[in-house]
């Protein structure tokens, strides 16, 4: 089985029934064990009616004691056996499901890594989940068919060749007969691809809206806005389990047909057996191993049905995987610039689409009378989409995307926590000192985190911070990002859940970490006149373009919009009502438990 620090390698991604055939060659020597195995478990089971057979001619019928007991251990011996392989066979087959559901939890996980940043653009949340929660478990118990599923058709097979032995017509009826079964469950199998890919898309916007929900639940309540949502989800929940209730009407006549088919089928084996029997075409013994032969038959048939099933779902379920496999990153810098590498010292940043120049070794500030504006020239800045901005005079997009990253970091106050000591969320993939966890700590204000956690730096802390309160949060992401002690640091509304005073303290600590060191360039996108009055430049954005630049006490004065927008933010910031409603008023919320 694979290690959880093995290679997964690389899956075959250029289609679903490709992708299923990847995961079985790369544990071919064990679905060969599986195989061998399940057919030789099968064909003994299959035997069994035989050795009865000349149990009841050559010893019962004659009066034979010695030949009797002689198949009677036979028999025992053939069923001791039958069940080691039985245990064996299960024991090696839940090995290969193990292996597909990791090495394809791996595989996702990987190109989530890899797409990065562009990960939430490309795909929804609700989607990834559905992949790692149901379509991994799907198509890891498809590959049933290689054990079973050989060891079915080898032992159906077997039993044609031994009832050949007993009558041509007997084995005619048996190999005709799973071509008939397929012809009857094929478009039922046909059918269930297609509304369960159907229920999949369904699910995934479901949860993803459920993800939605719980992440602003608070919001929307204190916005009134809490019964609309649930309204909408109560809909899309209701048309799911329709569209579920139309998976399963198809689910259940496959599996009924599955026990109910094969049954049908060898009943009437059975009944052309006793007639030939009374005709005297075949003995006592032979309608008795045929009657074996039946009961032994009813498995492999009905694993061919669940074997069609089970792969029908799983190529719906690989369908997604490969999908998500496609998914390219952002350009890395491979096209017509490659080779371009970063400025060798601090340099401008610019965004010809909003006007936007950011100086190497200042504090700037972006005010947009719509926040988006100002975010939007950060992911420009950033390179997290397509687009003209420059870097020291040459194209972000030219630039090797390693080093991008390496030097400018975006810190959102979205950002994803992950489970895990404060320590190690902080720390990223650095092993940064006390002094500089220490440093970074008083810079983010977050002192009296660390003092009120009972482990302090060696708290746990839940995903995505649920036991802190979202100041907290947004103050444990600014550490991080101060750790990180890029060159280029553009930070989104960083302080949007803190309290004045709180805020106060962070933009003067900021401004002393970074603002005053000539290789560090930062860049706060706000509308805070708490943040702004402490930046050197300020930029204040209408519709995404540059309205005017200077200081905030410049802007004040010759800018009504400015004002009228700074304003109207320290309005509310003094309100702490509106703060409860919009983000997380240190002084009244309490850390959520």
């Amino acid at each position: 089985m694979i290690d959880a620090y093995e290679d997964p390698g690389t899956p075959d991604s250029r289609g679903p029934a490709r992708y299923l055939l990847w995961l079985v060659r790369q544990q071919w020597r064990r679905c060969a064990v599986g195989a061998v195995l399940a057919s030789t478990w099968t064909t003994l089971m299959a035997l069994s009616p035989y050795l009865m057979s000349r149990a009841v001619d050559d010893g019962l019928e004659p009066g034979d004691q010695a030949v009797l007991a002689g198949w009677a251990g036979a028999m025992l011996a053939a069923g001791t056996f039958s069940a080691w392989l039985s245990i064996m066979r299960h024991r090696t087959m839940t090995r290969v499901r193990m292996d597909a559901n990791f090495r394809t939890v791996k595989v996702v996980v990987g190109q989530a890594v890899r797409l990065g940043a562009a990960l939430p653009r490309q795909v929804g949340a609700g989607e990834v989940v559905t992949i790692g929660v149901g379509d991994v478990s799907t198509i890891a118990q498809s590959l049933t068919f290689v054990g079973p599923g050989i060891g079915s058709m080898v032992s159906y097979s077997v039993v044609a060749g031994l009832l050949l032995s007993v009558s041509p017509t007997l084995a005619a009826v048996i190999l005709l007969g799973v071509p008939v079964l397929a012809v009857l469950v094929g478009p039922l199998l046909g059918r269930l691809q297609g509304v369960e890919s159907s229920y999949r898309e369904r699910q995934g916007v479901l949860t993803a809206r459920i993800g939605d929900l719980s992440g602003g639940l608070r919001v929307l309540n204190g916005l009134g806005g809490k019964g609309l949502f649930a309204d909408a989800f109560r809909r899309d929940s209701r048309r799911l389990q329709e569209q579920g209730y139309r998976v399963g009407a198809v689910s259940s006549w496959i599996q009924a047909l599955g026990v109910g088919l094969p049954t049908l089928f060898l009943a009437l084996v059975t009944w052309l057996a006793a007639r030939l029997a009374a005709q005297g075409t075949i003995t006592v013994g032979e309608l008795v191993s045929v009657y074996g032969y039946v009961a032994v038959l009813i498995m492999p048939v009905a694993f061919f049905i669940e074997c069609g099933f089970q792969i029908s779902r799983a190529l719906v379920a690989a369908r997604r995987v490969v999908r998500f496999l496609a998914l390219e990153p952002d350009d890395d810098g491979s096209g017509a610039g490659r080779g371009l590498d970063a400025p060798g010292s601090p340099a401008p940043l610019h965004d010809p689409d909003s006007g936007v120049t950011v100086l190497p070794g200042r504090l700037t500030a972006l005010a947009g009378a719509r926040p988006a504006d100002a975010a939007d020239v950060v992911d420009r800045l950033g390179r997290f989409v397509p687009s003209a901005a420059t870097w020291g005079g040459v194209r972000l997009d030219e630039v090797a995307l390693a080093q991008v990253r390496a030097r400018i970091l975006v810190a959102d106050n979205e950002a994803d926590l992950f489970a895990g000591t404060l320590r190690e969320l902080v720390s990223g993939r650095g092993e940064p000192g006390e002094e500089a966890i220490a440093r970074a700590v008083r810079a983010a204000v977050a002192d009296d985190i660390v003092l009120g956690l009972p482990e302090g730096l060696d708290s746990a802390i839940d995903a995505q911070g649920r036991n802190l309160s979202g100041g907290q949060r947004q103050r444990v992401r600014l550490v991080r990002a101060l750790l990180a002690d890029p060159e280029v640091l553009l930070a989104v509304e960083p302080t949007s859940a803190l309290d004045a005073h709180t805020e106060a303290a962070v933009a003067e600590r900021l401004r002393a970490e970074r603002g005053e060191r000539t290789d560090r360039t930062t860049v706060v996108a706000s509308t805070s006149p708490l943040m702004l009055d402490r930046a050197d430049t300020v930029y204040y954005l209408v519709d995404g373009k540059t309205a005017a630049v200077g200081s905030h006490q410049r802007l004040l004065a010759e800018e009504p919009g400015y004002r009228a927008l700074v304003a109207r933010d320290a309005d509310e910031t003094d309100d702490p009502a509106d703060l409860a409603v919009e983000g997380d008023l240190e002084s009244i919320e309490e850390p959520a438990r």
